[in-house]
């Protein structure tokens, strides 16, 4: 974890702090950040709520995005997303990885894909940012 760039991170969008997010890195090409399993955060079953992971993959996915705006731009806005859930996280860490599709004056597409503890790909999210 990266924690000057957690803070960095938090002061602008708190609710990453609220879920608990640890920005691990960040660049125009990748944004890596993780979620701990915490009790609160689950559903039936002891499993991490799917609005949680939702949650970071959005706050990762949308800072990618950030990371990759056109000169001028004031920020972007979500006008699509694609959800495939593959797993449950019962335990342990989420890591997420989002890297650029496409980055256009327009639109930003982003992929984020959630992996668990052994690596295994719980969570795939496509995402079409409108640039503002």
């Amino acid at each position: 974890m990266d924690a000057e760039l957690t803070a960095q991170v938090a002061s602008v969008v708190p609710f990453t702090a609220f879920l608990g997010i640890e920005m691990e890195s960040a660049s125009p090409h990748e944004v890596r950040a993780g979620l701990e399993w915490r009790e609160e955060l689950t559903t039936t079953g002891g499993g991490l709520n799917g609005g949680a992971l939702m949650g970071l993959a959005d706050n990762v996915g949308g800072f990618c995005a950030f990371l990759n705006l056109p000169e001028g731009a004031g920020g972007t806005a979500t006008i699509e997303s694609k959800t495939n859930f593959f797993a449950a996280v019962r335990s342990g860490h989420v890591t997420a990885v989002s890297r650029p599709l496409h980055t256009g004056k327009r639109t930003i597409v982003v992929d984020t894909e959630l992996y668990d503890d052994a690596g295994k790909l719980v969570a795939r999210v496509t995402q079409t940012q409108a640039v503002l």
